[in-house]
C-alpha cells in the first residue's frame, strides 16, 4: 500500500510561541493502545520525548494548556476523530504541526487535513523511516 506524505510549509515569520517549544517533544493521539506503544518506542528511539493520548479531550486539555510544536494523530478514534481534533487544536495551538495517520486511506479525509493545515499524512502501513523523516523536518521547521 502506498504512503502518501504531503508537506505544508508554514509562515516564515519569527514566532516567539513557536520559538519556545520544546522542540524534541512529540505528542501522539491514537486510540489503538499498540500503536501508540509501538510509535513511543520508534520516536524516544530516535530522540524524541513523547507525550502518548488515546483520549482526545485529555489530549486537548494538555495541549491547550502547553502549546506542543509537533502533534501525530488518529484519524478514527470513537469519540471524536481526527479532523475534529485538528479544528479544535487549530484554535488552542494553532502552530503545532499535526501529522495525521491513518489506517483508511480516504482521499476526501486526507484532502480535508491538509487543507485545513496539517504538516502530513500517512497511511497505515508506513515505513517508519518515512515517519521519522516528516516529524524531523516538522520540528525543524
Amino acid at each position: 500500500m502506498p504512503t502518501a506524505v504531503h508537506s505544508w510549509n508554514p509562515s516564515s515569520e519569527q514566532d516567539s510561541e513557536i520559538c519556545s517549544f520544546d522542540k524534541a517533544s512529540v505528542c501522539l493521539l491514537d486510540d489503538d493502545l499498540s500503536m501508540l506503544k509501538a510509535l513511543d518506542r520508534l520516536l524516544k528511539s530516535d530522540g524524541f520525548n513523547v507525550e502518548r493520548f488515546s483520549d482526545p479531550v485529555a489530549f486537548l486539555s494538555a495541549v491547550g494548556k502547553s502549546p506542543r510544536k509537533v502533534a501525530i494523530l488518529d484519524v478514527w478514534m470513537p469519540d471524536m476523530n481526527g479532523l475534529e481534533v485538528q479544528a479544535a487544536l487549530r484554535k488552542d495551538s494553532p502552530k503545532t504541526r499535526i501529522i495525521f495517520i491513518s489506517g483508511r486511506d480516504d482521499p476526501s479525509v486526507r484532502q480535508t487535513a491538509l487543507e485545513a493545515g496539517a504538516y502530513g499524512f500517512l497511511s497505515k502501513p508506513f515505513d517508519d523511516e518515512v515517519l521519522l523523516q516528516l516529524v524531523r523536518k516538522a520540528v525543524t521547521d
